[in-house]
């Protein structure tokens, strides 16, 4: 798919063996994060120069005559990163009295935290700070960044709560990318002993772990990232080819996505509207006729590779 740095890579990298293993098992459900290109920076934030208009001067001109100067305009954009630290507690005498050790009970207990992690993650790289579908302590979002006049193809749907969202995005340095703070610090901490306390206040031994991240989402150029909204099960209202190739429009000629990331109900709308144009010939006694049939499941749309996620939610409200 591509030979840019993942997270994956990054975690390899820093010599982060504790969770290299987590992160190989849980990304791969979650094609935002293994696919998608990441950097790390020393520090928590940068600014990024963007080119938000082209240069307004004239070009050509005439023999012994001028030409109007112009220039490009920019804007500085701030890249943050943001704490993430998910930590369960666990009462040590129960994990101690797991038939395979309290070492293989935290491992497994490391395991959820990490599959929630990338879990909301995900849903973080499309929703951001949204406080139904993102976290408003994370960082800002797919849905925070892009261009919602220009970078947009409305598929109309009206049922309200129904709606979901397919983003066609280019990943690199330009464009969009994950971005990893204090030098990519994904790290696993050494489970330790403390006091836990219950309901009532009252104390009791018990091993704590954390992991402690500082993930950001880079978006350098609106002209990276479109948007399919309003896709509902609204009668003509799902996910098309149609859609596809007006949102491909919104893309710079010579400029194309990665991939197109949609959730499975809008890869199951796809490949409904595809199968009524695939046909069986039924043979001699239905001369010239045929019996529908159902087409493959999509695994690209106009040579771009779809990628399905569960970070995209179904319930989108039509605001959104």
């Amino acid at each position: 798919m591509t030979t840019r740095a993942t997270l994956l890579d990054i975690a390899k990298a820093n010599g982060s063996d504790a969770v290299v293993g987590l992160i190989d098992e849980t990304t791969k459900a979650h094609p935002e994060l293994s696919l998608g290109a990441a950097r790390t920076i020393n520090g928590l934030n940068y600014k990024t120069l963007v080119r938000t208009g082209l240069f307004t001067g004239s070009t050509f001109r005439d023999a012994n005559q001028g030409v109007t100067a112009g220039k490009s305009t920019f804007e500085n954009r701030l890249v943050e990163t943001f704490i993430m630290e998910p930590r369960f507690e666990v009462d040590k005498a129960v994990a101690d009295a797991y038939e395979d050790g309290a070492p293989a009970f935290l491992a497994m207990e490391a395991a959820g935290v990490m599959e929630k992690a990338m879990i909301d993650l995900s849903a973080q790289f499309y929703y951001g700070r949204n406080p139904t579908f993102g976290n408003a302590s994370g960082f800002p979002g797919l849905i925070d960044a892009y261009d919602p006049l220009n970078n947009v193809v409305d598929a109309g749907g009206t049922t309200a709560n129904t709606g979901s969202s397919v983003w066609l995005v280019k990943f690199g340095p330009q464009d969009v990318q994950w971005v990893w703070g204090q030098g990519g610090e994904l790290a696993l901490g050494d489970p330790r002993i403390q006091d836990l306390y219950d309901a009532y206040n009252k104390p009791f031994t018990g091993y704590v772990q954390t992991l402690l991240a500082r993930p950001g989402l880079q978006v350098g150029s609106y002209r990276g990232l479109v948007r399919i909204k309003k896709l509902t099960e609204d009668n003509g209202k799902g996910l098309t080819d149609a859609l596809i190739a007006a949102a491909l429009a919104k893309f710079q000629v010579g400029a194309k996505p990665d991939m197109i990331l949609m959730n499975r109900r809008s890869l199951s709308q796809l490949q409904a509207s595809r199968s009524l144009s695939v046909t069986i010939f039924a043979g001699p006694t239905t001369p010239g006729g045929g019996i529908g049939a159902v087409a493959a499941l999509p695994d690209s749309a106009f040579g771009i590779p779809i990628q399905v996620t569960d970070a995209i939610a179904n319930d989108e409200p039509l605001t959104l």
